[in-house]
């Protein structure tokens, strides 16, 4: 449905978009998600019209829309900070699109109406923006966009301004609303959990270019690149030197033991390399296992997180690392020594140079 074929963006000598392909299909919730600076607002201003492309072709439905204006384009954006008008009210703010098509006002009303029942705010219409919460003021900026019926609805960091709570609650006012309008939704975010929560397919954005794209679960449980292992999600990150391939399993030399762990052609055939494991894979020991993968260390600190304790252990000297454990497990002394132990099916290799 929207497709980009080898997009570039510079600003004088800076490259911020970097031969990018991406295909994103029609009426699913789609998430760019990266640290900041790594090009995933360009790209959807990009998308928008409000940038142009400085090489590359962008596609709606297999046609080029990058000759299109913003405004001739079946798209609509939501902003981080609403951008909604103070003089005017939530019905106005709604209306101020539509106006300047100079449609009949009684389908303007209906159109108002329609979109504000949609996100709940038809009883606020009369309300001006300093009277509304924060969470309000951001279901008027996403009716103003719905309002004018758009293929596409492009969101940059539309919920970064609010509180956790307000957050999450968002997050499944959006769900809920894209599921029943069957739009596209194009979703800018830093935030993991929020990618992975609403999203249909993820793609990770680093330094300019596409990392991996993949449905929430499958970016969780298997990371194809060094980058998106530890951007997404905690991992605990061991270093080690690449053995040899057993049965389909990677051998690396950890100190004076073997980790074995899931064999990908980024970590195999590197000398250094990093076995990697989520913390929530990790049981912690008083002593050594007999089999299986294993990391002696020390208890630096345990944080409290309300449905777990955060287990901080000292590996290798001076490396941290954390373990996650059930608040009625038995408690574990700082300074204590214990054991990492995990399978070898939860275990990533990746070299330090993967791609």
């Amino acid at each position: 449905m929207l497709e980009l074929k080898k997009v570039t963006k510079k600003f004088a000598d800076e490259v911020v978009v970097d031969d990018l392909d991406l295909r994103i299909r029609e009426g699913e919730f789609f998430s760019i998600l990266g640290p900041s600076g790594c090009g995933k607002t360009t790209l959807l201003r990009m998308i928008a019209g409000l940038e142009t492309v400085s090489t590359g072709q962008i596609l709606l439905d297999g046609k080029s829309i990058e000759g299109l204006s913003p405004q001739a384009r079946p798209f609509n954006m939501v902003f981080q900070r609403y951008a909604l008008f103070p003089h005017l009210t939530v019905a106005e703010n709604v209306a101020f699109g539509l106006q300047l098509k100079k449609l009949p006002t009684t389908e303007v009303q209906k159109r108002i109406a329609e979109s504000l029942a949609l996100v709940n705010m038809l009883t606020f219409r009369d309300r001006l923006p300093e009277t509304l919460s924060g969470g309000q003021c951001q279901r008027v900026a996403i009716a103003r966009a719905l309002v004018n019926q758009p293929k596409v609805l492009l969101l940059d960091e539309p919920l970064s301004a609010l509180d956790q709570k307000l957050r999450e609650h968002m997050q499944a006012e959006l769900k809920l609303l894209q599921r029943r309008l069957g739009l596209t939704f194009i979703y800018v975010t830093h935030d993991q959990e929020e990618a992975l929560a609403l999203s249909d397919r993820v793609a990770v954005m680093s330094g300019g270019r596409i990392e991996q794209v993949s449905a929430p679960k499958d970016l969780y449980e298997d990371p194809q690149t060094l980058f998106t292992a530890q951007f997404v999600g905690s991992m605990i990150t061991l270093e080690g030197h690449f053995v040899e391939v057993l049965d389909g399993y990677a051998n690396v030399r950890y100190h004076d033991h073997f980790i074995k762990a899931r064999a990908k052609s980024c970590g195999v055939g590197s000398d250094e390399v990093f076995a990697m494991v989520r913390p929530e894979k990790v049981c912690l020991l008083q002593e050594a296992p007999p089999l299986g993968n294993w990391a002696a260390g020390r208890v630096a600190e345990t944080v409290f997180r309300g449905t777990q304790i955060e287990v901080i252990v000292e590996v290798a000297g001076n490396h941290l690392v954390k373990a996650l454990v059930s608040p009625q497990s038995p408690t574990v002394a700082i300074g204590s020594q214990v054991y990492l132990s995990f399978e070898a099916k939860d275990t990533f290799l990746f070299a330090g140079l993967c791609k």
